[in-house]
């Protein structure tokens, strides 16, 4: 018999490892908008979000200058940033869009709306926000029925904070 995990547990960080530790900085802070805590030497940065000491290791220990995995190879599918609301995800967009980054797709989940993208590495990056569970679609026995609709981004983009 399986015992379940704790239901408080949560993935507190990732570390990924990058060709290009500057590159991937410039990503995941001046993109994203993660900030760097700590910089270990020339060959790691741990970044965070309010505060935190790092939701986000980068390092290049095994990688400097390395490759991305082929297509077909086994690896990390993608990252995924919870955003509190839609006009931070829509905010988040953004940023992407306005650095010249491309989407590989978008989908409204039904329990979340989704942006997904590769970082510079080749890693597959997903922004997305949580609806509240009481909005979540269900069937008619109640069990949850996650979609994969169109995302309008047009739409989500109104929604992004002015500055």
């Amino acid at each position: 018999m399986t015992h379940p995990i704790h239901p408080q547990a949560r993935i507190g960080h990732v570390h990924l490892k990058v060709a290009d530790l500057d590159r991937a900085i410039a990503f995941y802070s001046g993109v994203l908008g993660f900030e760097v805590q700590q910089h270990f030497g020339s060959q790691a940065a741990f970044l965070g979000a309010g505060g935190y000491h790092h939701h986000i290791g980068l390092n290049t220990w095994e990688s400097k200058g390395g490759r991305a995995p082929a297509p077909g190879s086994t690896g990390l599918y993608h990252t995924a940033f919870l955003y509190p609301d839609r006009a931070q995800l829509a905010d988040a967009l953004r940023r992407v869009l306005a650095a010249g980054i491309e989407l590989e797709g978008a989908a409204d989940h039904g329990v979340s709306e989704a942006i997904y993208l590769r970082d510079p590495d080749g890693n597959g990056v997903e922004l997305y926000r949580d609806r509240a569970p009481e909005d979540w679609p269900r069937d008619a026995q109640g069990n949850l029925k996650m979609t994969n609709a169109h995302l309008d981004l047009h739409a989500l983009l109104a929604e992004a904070p002015r500055d």
